[in-house]
């Protein structure tokens, strides 16, 4: 039987080898994952910003008003209120509420600077449920699609589908100052190839060297090291020719030329030393937060396609106890840098084709928590049963309240939208349905939603 004469082959047949001269400008040549892909529609948004509330931010104490609690405050509520512990009466919310902007959007003073300036901009989805009340599981729902299994990220779906508009930097970026709660499982892109997973970076280093380790190569200039990385692709591509259905040697190949376009552009997209001092101030840039939207912001400028903000390290939204000094604090270290991110965006005309996303994995219940082992009760248990979650730009209708949890704010009552229904909505913003964007893999087609999710056709402007 005759062997397939391949491209490879021919040329080192052809000329006793000298034709692998010229294979590096032949690989450069072959398609590269990230490349810009049509979506199936126009969309309405290009780049996603998620700001990760990591912990599970109380609803009723930010953007779901219940005056009923002040009533029943220190009272038996009269519904069940099945939960992961045992909690006991109402707790009022100890923050003011009030109305914002034309459309009379409710929010709390905890995030009264991004609702004063930007409440006609924001949807706000009141009516979000989950599946568990566990933090870890909920929390690959919401950025993975399912709590039980490691599945693909969104993000790596939405690099898979769409590629990205810059070659020379990741398509998508999770920052994450450490990793309390959050893991890689968060960003990452499972039986997806592996150029698609998430890029995470430490955001509690200030300096791009930091941040990014290796950016800079001290003993060798750009060409030494581009000779290196095409002697290092031949003998990889070479290796791979035998194992052509291994995506993590292809993965790995991209990586290497990935890294090294890197060395190009992020020593520049993440130099926030380069942004005026009055957008600095505007950011609290000084802060962990302030400098990743700041980041955010200037990586969306260079055409990156998903980028993850996780906020909550050192003190999450995991409120269990002390809720109105720590809801204060968290908040005090969030809404001027997200309100900030907003006018940022929509001064220089971004906003439009960016989707902004901001909420955890779950929320709150209205009853105070009874701490385990005693001590006085002082604050509110998990409750992934209704909970909030916002959006701005991109194509979504601003000042507007989708749905309701009931007048207690324990469940979502009014236009329940699943954690499912959320992200075929953010695809569909995004260009792409659903129920279309499919991997092939062990035997079956797998989506992000699974075999659920329906697009949220009141939130689209």
């Amino acid at each position: 039987m005759l062997d397939v004469i391949t491209r490879r082959n021919a040329l080192r047949q052809f000329g006793t080898g000298l034709g692998l001269v010229a294979l590096p400008t032949l690989l450069e040549a072959a398609p590269n994952p990230l490349a810009v892909k049509p979506g199936h529609f126009a969309p309405s948004a290009k780049h996603i910003i998620h700001i990760y509330l990591n912990g599970g931010p109380s609803q009723v104490d930010t953007w779901d008003y219940k005056p009923q609690l002040a009533k029943y405050n220190g009272k038996r509520l009269p519904v069940d209120l099945p939960t992961e512990r045992e909690v006991g009466v109402a707790l009022n919310t100890p923050f003011k509420f009030r109305q914002h902007g034309e459309s009379g959007l409710w929010c709390s003073e905890v995030f009264s600077k991004t609702a004063s300036t930007h409440a006609d901009k924001i949807c706000v989805i009141n009516s979000m449920y989950a599946n568990t009340p566990n933090h870890e599981q909920s929390m690959r729902l919401m950025n993975s699609g399912d709590e039980r299994l490691s599945r693909p990220s969104y993000g790596s779906w939405l690099t898979y589908g769409l590629g990205s508009e810059n070659q020379n930097l990741p398509g998508y970026v999770a920052m994450c100052p450490g990793l309390p709660v959050a893991d890689s499982s968060n960003w990452r892109s499972s039986f997806l190839p592996g150029i698609y997973q998430g890029t995470y970076l430490d955001t509690r280093n200030d300096t791009v060297e930091k941040l990014i380790a290796n950016i800079r190569n001290s003993r060798l200039s750009t060409e030494s090291q581009r000779r290196q990385l095409d002697l290092l692709s031949l003998l990889n591509r070479d290796h791979q020719r035998s194992r052509q259905d291994d995506p993590n040697l292809e993965a790995r190949i991209q990586s290497f030329e990935l890294a090294y376009r890197m060395q190009m552009e992020a020593t520049d997209a993440f130099d926030i030393t380069r942004e005026t001092q009055s957008t600095l101030d505007m950011y609290k840039a000084e802060t962990v937060h302030g400098r990743q939207l700041l980041i955010a912001r200037r990586l969306v400028e260079r055409g990156v396609r998903v980028i993850q903000c996780f906020h909550g390290d050192v003190q999450p939204w995991d409120t269990h106890s002390n809720i109105e000094a720590g809801l204060r604090n968290l908040g005090q270290q969030a809404d001027s840098p997200i309100s900030a991110l907003l006018t940022d965006l929509e001064q220089r005309g971004m906003l439009k084709d960016t989707l902004i996303i901001c909420g955890g994995e779950f929320g709150r219940t209205p009853a105070i928590e009874i701490p385990i082992g005693g001590g006085t009760p002082t604050g509110r248990d998990h409750n992934h049963h209704g909970f909030t979650v916002w959006l701005a730009g991109g194509g979504v209708k601003g000042g507007y309240c989708h749905g309701a949890t009931d007048e207690f704010g324990y469940r979502a009552v009014e236009k329940r939208t699943h954690v499912h229904d959320l992200h075929a909505t953010m695809l569909h913003l995004m260009g792409l349905d659903h129920t279309r964007l499919t991997y092939r893999h062990s035997g079956r087609d797998f989506r992000l939603t699974d075999v659920h999710g329906h697009i949220i056709e009141d939130i689209i402007a």
